[in-house]
């Protein structure tokens, strides 16, 4: 690499640095008062995704959102939600690049969650019994998601309607959530099934 190449690339890079802080959205910025909450100290990194109807997007403090992320309440831009909340990340949570948090009915994201990269979250899928109708323009009813406080989702993690994860709970990387998973437990698979427990007076147990 000759000295030209190696000034530029530097330059280069930090012109994108730049570009990443004056492009992500805080608090303050005028996309960040479009949500519904934004905390202190909160950042969604740049580039986004899509993101949208953030009026039904409420973020807790000191939490950063990843780049490349979809965050967004409804079906398309300018739709009025069933409710205020629809979408709820909490305190110094975590979610890693290329997430996708869709939520059409209630997605509830507890205090110090952390993702891996591309996960995805949602609260509603499609329908596909009716045959003689494009399975895009079937949908299921919404089944409000819920994810403890503390919990971890491994790359990857799929998390669909009706799930509700625990507190302090572990989701292995590419599993899909469909159901319950306790508190102070680990999960692995598609569909998940949890392997190991935390009981009280015993510590960890390892499940069959």
């Amino acid at each position: 690499m000759t000295r030209r190449h190696d000034i530029a690339g530097e330059y280069i890079r930090r012109a994108w640095e730049a570009v990443g802080r004056w492009g992500a959205i805080g608090p303050d910025s005028r996309t960040g008062r479009r949500f519904g909450t934004f905390g202190r100290g909160s950042i969604i990194c740049f580039p986004t995704n899509t993101i949208f109807n953030e009026r039904y997007i409420h973020i807790g403090e000191g939490t950063m959102i990843g780049p490349q992320t979809t965050l967004s309440a409804g079906m398309v831009p300018g739709q009025e939600c069933l409710g205020d909340r629809v979408v709820s990340i909490g305190h110094r949570c975590l979610i890693g690049k290329g997430s996708g948090i869709v939520g059409h009915y209630s997605i509830e994201i507890g205090d110090d969650v952390w993702t891996g990269h591309h996960v995805y979250i949602t609260d509603q899928n499609h329908g596909y019994e009716d045959v003689d109708r494009p399975i895009s323009q079937q949908s299921m009813p919404e089944r409000s998601v819920t994810v403890g406080d503390g919990s971890w989702l491994g790359h990857g993690t799929v998390v669909l309607p009706g799930a509700h994860i625990g507190r302090h709970v572990v989701v292995g990387a590419n599993s899909v959530v469909t159901g319950t998973l306790p508190d102070f437990s680990v999960a692995v698979g598609s569909p998940a099934r949890v392997i190991r427990q935390h009981v009280a007076g015993q510590g960890w147990i390892t499940l069959d």
